[in-house]
């Protein structure tokens, strides 16, 4: 298995490290984003499926606060919290 790139923004690239350790996929590539995470659960009971694809952009404003919406995607999981219980 092919390793995925880093991030240029230090910020991001460690919200998508903490996106990994909770499970969540990496895509990198893709049109107008860097790319995306993807949550494991996948299932049509967490939040209409709103936060359960979410993109990385390259180049955000404000690298801190993009970094924050990207943990608070993953930590904010029902799911997650609930157990997995899809």
């Amino acid at each position: 298995m092919k390793a995925r790139p880093k991030h240029p923004r230090k910020e991001i690239e460690e919200a998508v490290r903490h996106a990994e350790s909770q499970g969540w996929r990496v895509e990198v590539g893709g049109s107008h984003a860097w790319g995306r995470i993807y949550c494991p659960f996948n299932s049509r009971f967490c939040r209409c499926g709103e936060f359960c694809i979410t993109s990385i952009w390259s180049t955000p404003k404000n690298s801190v606060s993009h970094a924050r919406a990207l943990r608070r995607a993953v930590d904010n999981c029902i799911l997650r919290k609930a157990g997995g219980c899809a």
